[in-house]
């Protein structure tokens, strides 16, 4: 009988599936390599600014 997770999962499939996966892909890539790292950054900043604004708004 298969060894289930909590939720009902057949962990050895998995364990399968995620080696298969790694074999495809290569272990150690990276899926967020066509990430726009400088957009990412901007966007963090611009929430930042908003949330140090709001902040003062509300006191």
């Amino acid at each position: 009988m298969a060894k289930r997770s909590k939720a009902g999962t057949d962990i050895n499939k998995v364990r399968q599936q995620n080696q298969a996966s790694a074999s495809q892909f290569g272990a150690d890539t990276e899926f967020g390599s066509e990430t726009n790292v400088q957009a990412v950054r901007q966007a963090n900043q611009q929430s930042k600014a908003k949330a140090a604004q709001q902040q003062q708004q509300n006191k």
